[in-house]
């Protein structure tokens, strides 16, 4: 069993440098007293307590073929259609998207989509998500399957 901190370095190193500055100003802010105890820790990963993005800050868009993501509108579309994801089924899609290539096990996903130990849920879960997710992007039979199996280990984005 990892230690918490073997943890922490993991989903560390998956972080932007931006968002490594917006979660170094957290612990700042936290440990000068700055933020309540009562702040839910979610908050620093989906970007609600850090500075909103201003007018000008362009949005973090992706372009592969056409499959468009858009983090900030909470977007997909393939060929111009809008893509409706349920909520676990965007965040899955975003953190691998946002990391292509990057391989997250099972323990990873339930970890940074979830936020849940990941013995309470079954890599079954994470199947179920990742199918529907694969089925609703994959509008027509000539698209690439975006979402890549890496066999006993978990799931990554590769075109």
């Amino acid at each position: 069993m990892e230690s918490g901190r073997q943890i922490g370095e993991k989903l560390f190193a998956l972080l932007s440098t931006q968002q490594k500055k917006e979660l170094a100003q957290f612990v700042r802010d936290y440990e000068a007293g700055n933020i309540p105890a009562d702040v839910p820790y979610t908050t620093l990963f989906r970007g609600q307590y850090f500075i909103p993005p201003q007018e000008d800050q362009p949005l973090t868009e992706i372009q592969k073929g056409d499959l468009y993501f858009c983090l900030e509108q909470r977007l997909v579309t393939v060929r111009g259609q809008v893509i409706p994801l349920t909520v676990k089924e965007f965040e899955i899609f975003a953190l691998l998207i946002l990391n292509p290539k990057r391989v997250f096990t099972y323990e990873m996903l339930l970890d940074l989509v979830w936020h849940e130990d990941y013995t309470y849920y079954s890599r079954k879960a994470i199947n179920n998500h990742v199918s529907n997710l694969r089925k609703k992007i994959r509008i027509a039979p000539d698209l690439p399957d975006y979402v890549k199996s890496v066999y006993g280990v978990g799931y990554k984005f590769d075109t």
